[in-house]
Order: structure tokens, then C-alpha cells, then sequence
């Protein structure tokens, strides 16, 4: 059987007002079952344990429970995970506080800034040991509408507000302005409660069953006429006609322009047109581009572009937008090459980790949501097109890449890195090419320095390592000297007694 990945297309709904309002009349009428979910699963309850109890108390079917179940599961592993990764950023937070104390400790005149950075680190370690506890006790803490806007009523005249009624209607709305329907590959046309069927123009009608509490004033269903994808009208079209069935899930979305739906469901790989050996693709992502490297079968880069990609200051919209577009690009030029892909396999706090430190002041540009953004999109869009993706650790890339290869293949310290990605991948060596090192330091020239001796009884990314914390010490120093040439003020040859 052949290996599925889920994707989601989406479209935006052309509806009368009439059912407008029977979709935020559900999207409501879910949002109460699902907050009342949620208060049994505070008290201690798990969610499957008042199936029963939800299906006669809210008149909903058992599909209905079971999609407002999952919603609530994901949400919650959500918070969970985002717990995880804040006790994971604050413990990084209280090493740079430690490293910065250790540093003015050895500073009188320094007292107070010394003052403020251990206040600082006592309410960073109040602030973890207060994750730590809801993390143990599996305390989850969820504000259905977005804790931002919750806030705001605290302070209605700074965030647009009139009055406390104005703040409490968009509230409302924003708790009430989407629900999930789950689907199943055993039901027709892969799901029970929203029903997809082809019309003769090429366009979907979506047949949505409405809760038993709303079938009195409605009827048991909506019809939505004239649907059609922008993009995934064909998978959309073979999977409705999978004849072992496809399981299809929706969720339909209130934004300011209207109603939007999203279809999920699995897509079956595509035939492998990549082959490794003939080369590989190394890809770098960083805060403000993404650099491209390719490579021919003997590790040498024959290829290299820089995608210029910033995240900061963008929508969640634009961004999309932009990282589509350059992994549409570098797909294309895979399917040229007829190469896979490699990547980082590494996480975002540890990557972020990297860009913290050093000679990189980028780490405010670079979010969660943009770094996985990026590499689901890449995936998706290889997965489609057949093209082969792998990951690898990319422990010390950059520091590799910008001693062995920067100055002898002229490549920027990114692209030096995606290059070390991909013969990491291609399982070239790692050793330094000779004794002395020559970096980039970033301003157009270069820095050269001792390397030092290799312990060949250890791995080799021993010696990396100790390279790494020696090349921010020799870059620190080249440029030290650089200002002091710089701000030094020239003199005659008759005061130096030099000639010319």
C-alpha cells in the first residue's frame, strides 16, 4: 500500500444570509458542546467517557460528539505542546540571564544592571516552576476566543472599543465562528454528516446534517450549492470516486469576508522521480532567507541560490503566500534536476537556540508557526510531485560550511551550510580541508586563523565544537581591531618619520 499524506484544500462559500445563519447558528450551538466538553474535562473526566451523557443532554448525533471530540483532543495536545516548548524557552532565557550575571559579576560599576538581571532570572524560575506544575498536574489552561482578546476588555478604549457590550459581541463571535465535521472512509462519500456530491457544471454541493436540536426550526439539512477549489478540485474529484472509500473532513470558517470551508484527506504518494545518485539538494532555512545548494554525485555544488524570505511583521496570510512561492521554485528546479531534497531534521526551539547566540541577530524574525510553515509546505508540494525528502542533523553545518567551502567555492556561510547539509546526507567527509581556517566575517572579507589539533580519538564533531566557540572569539577580535583602525585618526609621513 502506498504511503498517504493529508492535505487540506480550501475555498471561500457564496451563501444567502439565510444560511449564513444556519452555519453560525451551528458554529454556536457546536462551540457550547464543545466548552461544555472541555468543563467535564477539567473536572477529570476524559472526553469519550461522556459520549452518552452529550447525545441526550445536546441532541447531536454520535458523529457530531466524536468531531467535537477530536477538535477539543487536538486543542488540547496543542496546549500541552506549547507548555512544553515555553518550559524549553524559558530555561534557555535563564542560561543567556546566568551567562550575562556571570559576566557582570566580574564588573563593579556594573551593580545595577546586575540588580536587574537577577530580578530578572528570579521571575523567569517563578514563571517555569509555575509550567513545571501545570505540566505535571495536567493542568490545562484554554481560553476558547484567544486570551488577546480577553484582555482587551480590561482595556476597551486602547484596543477600539466603546463599550464593554461592543468587546463582548466580537468576543462572542469569535468563539462561535468555525466547527469541524469528521469524516470516515466507511460512510458515503467519505462523510456522514457533510456529504459531497459532483454537479453536472463541475461544481460540488455540500449536503451539511444539522444537529437533532436544530432540525425543529431548519429541517435535518443545508444545502451548499456551486462549490469549487482553486486548487485540489481534481484530488477533491478522485477522492469522492476512491473505491475502497476516502475518509473526507471539513471545517467550515467565519472570517470578516464570510464563510470558508476546508477539505481534508489523504493523498497517495506520487511515483519517485528523484534519484540520489546522481546528487542532492541541500536546503538551509534561516530568519530572513532560505538558501538552495545543489550538488552532483561527487559533493561538489553545481547549483546555489538565496530565496529571500522574511516572517516578521507578516500575516499568517502574506506569509503563506510568500513561502508558497519559493517552495513552488524549489521544487521546480527538483523536478529539473531530478534530485531529492535534504533538510534539517531539527526543532524550532533548538533552532531558534542558534540564531540567539553568536554573531546572528536574526532570532526575534524567526517564529514557530513560520518554521513549520515552511518545511510542511516543501514536504507537501515534494510529496505530490514525487520528489524524495530526507532529513538530517545538521549539528555544526554552518561552522563547516563557512570553514571548508565559503572561501573556496565563493559561497555565502548559509550556502556553505546547505551544502554541508547535502554531503551530510551524501555521507562525505567532515574533516577540515587544512590547518588554517579562512571565514567570511560578514562585511566582504575574510578571517583567517590556526585551527586546532584534531583528537582523532573522538568524533569529529568534537572538533567542530571546538571550533565553533573559537570562531566567535576571532571574529569578536577582528572586529575590535577593525574599529580601532577605523576610528583612529591618520597622521603625516613627517609625524610617523615614514616615507613614502
Amino acid at each position: 500500500m502506498k504511503n498517504e499524506m493529508t492535505l487540506t484544500f480550501q475555498t471561500r462559500l457564496h451563501v444567502e444570509a439565510d444560511v449564513a445563519g444556519i452555519l453560525t447558528q451551528y458554529a454556536t450551538f457546536m462551540g457550547f458542546v464543545e466548552r461544555s466538553l472541555f468543563a467535564e474535562v477539567a473536572k477529570g473526566k476524559r472526553t469519550i467517557q461522556c459520549k452518552n451523557d452529550f447525545l441526550k443532554k445536546h441532541g447531536i448525533t454520535a458523529r457530531q460528539f466524536n468531531a467535537c471530540r477530536i477538535s477539543l483532543d487536538g486543542k488540547i495536545a496543542a496546549c500541552q505542546a506549547a507548555n512544553e516548548l515555553a518550559i524549553a524557552n524559558i530555561k534557555q532565557q535563564i542560561q543567556t540571564v546566568d551567562r550575562k550575571i556571570q559576566i557582570l559579576s566580574r564588573k563593579p560599576s556594573q551593580e545595577k544592571t546586575l540588580h536587574l538581571k537577577k530580578r530578572r532570572k528570579s521571575m523567569l524560575s517563578d514563571r517555569l516552576a509555575a509550567r513545571k506544575k501545570d505540566l505535571k498536574q495536567k493542568r490545562i489552561r484554554m481560553c476558547f476566543g484567544g486570551k488577546k482578546l480577553f484582555r482587551a476588555q480590561f482595556h476597551l478604549e486602547e484596543n477600539g472599543y466603546t463599550s464593554h457590550a461592543e468587546w463582548k459581541q466580537d468576543f462572542k463571535e469569535k468563539r462561535t465562528n468555525e466547527f469541524f465535521v469528521l469524516g470516515s472512509k466507511d460512510e458515503k462519500a467519505g462523510n456522514q454528516t457533510c456529504t459531497a456530491r459532483l454537479q453536472e457544471n463541475g461544481k460540488f454541493i455540500l449536503r451539511l446534517r444539522l444537529p437533532i436540536a436544530m432540525q425543529s426550526q431548519y429541517g435535518k439539512y443545508v444545502e451548499i450549492q456551486d462549490i469549487s477549489f482553486s486548487y485540489g478540485q481534481s484530488e477533491m474529484i478522485t477522492a469522492l470516486n476512491n473505491p475502497q472509500g476516502k475518509a473526507i473532513s471539513y471545517r467550515f470558517k467565519r472570517d470578516a469576508k464570510g464563510w470558508r470551508v476546508f477539505a481534508s484527506f489523504g493523498i497517495e504518494e506520487s511515483k519517485t522521480i528523484s534519484c540520489e545518485e546522481i546528487g542532492v539538494i541541500g536546503i538551509d532555512l534561516n530568519a530572513d532567507h532560505v538558501a538552495y545548494t545543489e550538488t552532483n554525485r561527487f559533493g561538489n555544488p553545481i547549483s546555489k541560490k538565496i530565496f529571500s524570505w522574511v516572517s516578521y511583521g507578516k500575516t499568517n496570510e502574506q506569509l503563506k503566500a510568500i513561502t508558497g512561492e519559493i517552495c513552488k521554485e524549489i521544487i521546480d528546479k527538483a523536478l529539473s534536476a531530478k534530485k531529492p531534497l535534504v533538510i534539517e531534521n531539527l526543532a524550532f526551539q533548538e533552532k531558534k537556540g542558534t540564531l540567539r547566540g553568536g554573531y546572528n541577530k536574526f532570532s526575534r524574525l524567526l517564529s514557530s508557526f513560520a518554521y513549520g510553515l515552511f518545511f510542511k509546505m516543501l514536504q507537501a508540494r515534494a510529496f505530490k510531485h514525487g520528489i524524495q525528502v530526507h532529513k538530517v542533523n545538521p549539528a555544526y553545518t554552518s561552522t563547516m560550511g563557512c570553514v571548508n567551502y565559503a572561501k573556496r567555492y565563493g559561497l555565502s556561510v548559509h550556502l556553505a551550510a546547505a551544502l554541508c547539509i547535502a554531503r551530510r546526507y551524501q555521507k562525505f567527509s567532515e574533516r577540515p580541508n587544512s590547518a588554517t581556517g579562512i571565514i567570511p566575517d560578514g562585511k566582504g572579507g575574510h578571517v583567517a586563523f590556526a585551527l586546532p589539533e584534531r583528537n582523532r580519538a573522538r568524533h569529529v564533531w568534537h572538533f567542530w565544537g571546538r571550533i565553533k566557540k573559537k570562531i566567535s572569539t576571532v571574529l569578536a577580535a577582528h572586529y575590535r581591531a577593525k574599529y580601532n583602525r577605523s576610528s583612529s585618526s591618520l597622521k603625516s609621513t613627517r609625524e610617523t618619520g615614514n616615507s613614502r
